[in-house]
């Protein structure tokens, strides 16, 4: 009895040091140097088109949801803009430039 109570509790021992610290740590290392993709660092450096706008601000969408933004410069409706950071629930732009790589674009696919 005593020797199934010691093997029951030495494998929720091992159980719980895979489950509470090897497998975060194998993820961190798998993801270390990866940008991530959601929320305000994920937004930084993508583009948006311009749904309304009057002189520097206006509306923009960006996956299919609808956000506030400024830019210093004028820009045109359906153009593109380039977001360059977040202020609570407005986006600041920067005009788009052909040249310039989107953070979508620029993201190679893994083989």
């Amino acid at each position: 009895m005593i020797n199934t109570l010691i093997a029951l509790l030495v494998a929720w021992l091992i159980f719980e040091f895979l489950e509470h610290v090897l497998i975060p740590l194998l993820w961190l290392i798998k993801n270390r140097g990866k940008h991530p993709q959601y929320g305000v660092p994920g937004m930084i450096g993508k583009s948006v088109r311009i749904r309304k706008w009057k002189k520097t601000a206006g509306q923009v969408s960006i996956n299919g949801e609808f956000w506030k933004a400024e830019c210093e410069t004028p820009l045109s409706v359906g153009s593109k803009a380039i977001i360059d950071d977040i202020d609570g629930l407005t986006l600041k732009l920067k005009p788009y430039e052909p040249t310039h790589k989107t953070k979508a674009e620029s993201i190679t696919p893994e083989p």
